[in-house]
């Protein structure tokens, strides 16, 4: 079985839970995950199946899109409302100084991880260091944030963020940025990633849903998945002669081949997809293959 899964993570599951039951559900122990979320996130979480595992470190756009809920009032520990409050205050601003506050976050930036994070210092995850009472500093990293959107107050104190931005970017620390720029303090108290490079909402499933199909039979589980060349669509076709796809399947060059330098996804004559190829001044190369060789 190949292919990519869209999990619509569950609240309360870690995403190496969500793993450790596809696992029992898809018979397979090659899986890897992308783009990890915190427990009590919910939403788009894409699990690279068989060989499609190979295009996880492969994948061309890294980009996120998520929808959470600042709540002002206190600071916590993790930076969402699952720590200790640090931290409480009057809340004295509100939705107008939201929204003037926000364009200073649009752009690219440098942004200092959190402590509960999964960035590891000598081998161990910042979190356990964190769990522990540790505290250690923690390099800037660049970021950008594309897009913020006002989503309306759900409850008193408490305003919907709509956030596009690229990998790496915490999205608690943001909003705790976003907070104390307010003259506040603030938290996270709800998360949902909407999308992960080119996958969305509409592309996930519910556990549920996906252990029912397995209760249907192979078909109707491998009905859900996407095709792994979907990971690459927005790199050019490139459709091969059988006897270049025998040049791929042996990794040998081959000279003074009719197309454009670049790199490209690869059918062959039959639309199968092969895998990404490379062309340097006329020259074909493999660059990965997703197929097994003739």
């Amino acid at each position: 079985m190949q292919g990519i899964l869209i999990v619509d993570k569950p609240m309360d599951w870690t995403s190496f839970d969500v793993v450790a039951k596809l696992r029992g559900v898809l018979g397979t122990r090659k899986l890897g995950h992308s783009g990890t979320l915190d427990p009590m996130a919910t939403g788009v979480l894409p699990v690279f199946c068989g060989g499609a595992s190979k295009a996880v470190d492969l994948q061309l756009n890294h980009d996120k899109s998520y929808r959470a809920v600042l709540r002002l009032g206190a600071r916590t520990d993790t930076g969402d409302v699952t720590g200790t409050v640090l931290e409480t205050a009057p809340v004295t601003a509100g939705e107008q100084e939201l929204l003037a506050v926000l364009p200073q976050f649009i752009g690219p930036q440098m942004q200092v991880p959190p402590m509960y994070s999964a960035i590891k210092l000598n081998g161990q995850p910042l979190y356990k260091l964190a769990r522990e009472g540790v505290t250690v500093e923690r390099k800037a990293r660049p970021i950008e944030i594309y897009r913020i959107t006002y989503g309306g107050s759900p409850a008193e104190n408490e305003y919907v963020l709509d956030v596009q931005c690229s990998k790496g970017t915490y999205i608690r620390t943001l909003l705790e940025d976003i907070a104390a720029a307010m003259g506040q303090k603030g938290t996270m108290s709800a998360l949902r990633r909407t999308s992960a490079g080119v996958y969305t909402e509409a592309d996930a499933h519910t556990l549920e849903e996906i252990l029912a199909a397995k209760e249907q039979g192979l078909p109707a589980l491998e009905a859900l998945m996407l095709p792994v060349e979907s990971v690459f669509e927005s790199l050019p076709l490139l459709v091969v002669e059988p006897w270049v796809e025998q040049h791929l399947y042996n990794g040998c060059p081959t000279s003074r081949y009719p197309a454009a330098d670049g790199r490209y996804r690869v059918r062959n004559a039959a639309g199968q997809f092969l895998g990404l190829a490379n062309i340097v001044q006329g020259v074909l190369r493999v660059e990965k293959l997703f197929v097994e060789r003739n």
